[in-house]
């Protein structure tokens, strides 16, 4: 028989009501799982400065650069389906921990990095931070959506997400303060001698470890705070029955078009993303002719735009279909590159920070629509999502060999593709039935 779970809503006394963003008695472990969204943020997008970085100090193409997008959403890619394993096995908060302690890990490692000097030895640092946060993200989204009722499953999502680029723009801010204004100029370089240069490298490498190592203090951190408190959401448990033993998820997965189509939007949809954010930097530098030092603002103007339009967001998804905004703004995203693309100068470099406007919306609402009816094939679903981060390994390798053959400008065309296939998701959305059942309250049947 079909068991329900407690995510229907709860009849409040004096008559019903609009329920809660939560359930009663989770708040406070939301905001501590929140934290964790942030804190990846922070580690995501200093990322996105390090591919500026290593191209200066190792004197690398925009190819050979991207590799550190390769090795971090790589990392992501690998490491989902291990972790649906674990949050089937032990459940969300287990997940939490597992890649909060292993992402600390990875922190750590850029301290035997930093002393090798080693451009491999980053790239395997970076690989362990990220496996442990793509634990984190696959356990904590779908903890979010069962802390709270179905009907607000989507904004509590958003919600949660917003918080993901605060944490990046102090990543970025961390880059654009303490590593970009002290890496060592190229000017200077050209009348350097061979020890000057590998003492100049040895300096501007060391720049990188003072942040990481901030991230995994605070990483740290959150896990004792999470590891000493208890959460217990009753829905989870609703799907760790025998039925689960069996197989038929993917076949099951495979056929809801919803959620095949939604796996691809978000390998676009975080393709855009990562090439936008890795590659400002660079358009800012060689199309525009901003200095190294300053170059970094533009990239935290990009992230500040993502995090205001984030809050926005929230708010006009208790008004509008969720897939409606995503059309509008992935539509908006297509124009933005298009004029990066024809207007190389500061008009272009406008439109490339205004990318972040139209990608504010984007990841919780594609995670949101397509785990959507999942049910007990809800935790599997989530971690195909989060393999999906798979476009911010290949697609940033893509646009930087667009880049070396034709231009940072012209470069701008890979996203604008991406988002392109996005909208293209939100129609699909917008005019086919969908004939599934909520969210996460749907129980197993025996």
């Amino acid at each position: 028989m079909a068991r329900v779970s407690v995510v229907q809503t709860r009849p409040e006394a004096g008559g019903a009501r609009k329920p809660g963003l939560v359930y009663p008695g989770l708040t406070l472990p939301f905001i501590l799982v929140v934290t964790c969204f942030a804190a990846w943020g922070s580690a995501a997008n200093l990322t996105d400065v390090l591919v500026g970085v290593f191209r200066h100090i190792f004197s690398m193409s925009n190819f050979q650069s991207a590799l550190v997008q390769f090795a971090y959403y790589g990392a992501y890619f690998s490491l989902a389906i291990p972790a649906a394993l674990i949050n089937k096995r032990f459940g969300y908060k287990a997940g939490v921990l597992t890649g909060l302690g292993l992402a600390t890990l990875g922190g750590l490692l850029f301290f035997p990095a930093s002393w090798l000097l080693e451009y491999g030895f980053f790239l395997i640092a970076l690989f362990v931070l990220a496996a442990g946060l793509s634990i984190l993200e696959t356990s904590a989204n779908p903890f979010v959506i069962a802390m709270g009722p179905e009907e607000s499953a989507t904004q509590r999502l958003n919600l949660a997400q917003a918080f993901n680029p605060v944490g990046a723009n102090i990543g970025v801010l961390l880059g654009a303060v303490v590593i970009l204004p002290n890496i060592t100029p190229e000017a200077e370089k050209a009348s350097m001698t061979a020890d000057q240069l590998a003492r100049a490298q040895e300096q501007d490498l060391s720049l990188v470890l003072g942040p990481y190592a901030g991230i995994a203090l605070a990483l740290l951190v959150i896990w004792i705070f999470i590891a000493l408190r208890k959460i217990d959401v009753p829905d989870e448990h609703a799907h760790f029955g025998l039925e689960e033993r069996g197989t038929g998820a993917l076949g099951r997965l495979w056929h809801n078009r919803h959620y095949r189509y939604g796996v691809v939007a978000q390998f676009l949809n975080v393709g855009a993303q990562v090439c936008a954010w890795t590659f400002t930097i660079q358009y800012a530098q060689d199309v525009v002719g901003v200095p190294t030092g300053s170059s970094g603002w533009y990239l935290q103007a990009s992230l500040l735009l993502f995090l205001v339009a984030r809050f926005v967001m929230v708010y006009l998804l208790g008004i509008f279909r969720p897939t409606r905004l995503l059309f509008v703004m992935a539509a908006l995203g297509v124009l933005f590159c298009l004029v990066a693309v024809f207007s190389p100068n500061r008009v272009g470099l406008i439109a490339v920070v205004g990318i972040s406007l139209s990608l504010s919306l984007m990841f919780p609402t594609i995670y949101g629509v397509a785990l959507q009816g999942l049910g007990r094939d809800t935790k599997f679903g989530a971690a195909g999502l989060v393999m999906a981060i798979l476009g911010g390994a290949l697609m940033p390798m893509v646009h930087g060999k667009v880049m070396d053959a034709f231009g940072a400008a012209e470069a701008f065309v890979v996203p604008a593709l991406c988002l392109a296939g996005v909208a293209l998701y939100a129609l699909f959305d917008l005019r086919t039935a969908r004939h599934t059942g909520p969210l996460v309250a749907e129980g197993a049947a025996h």
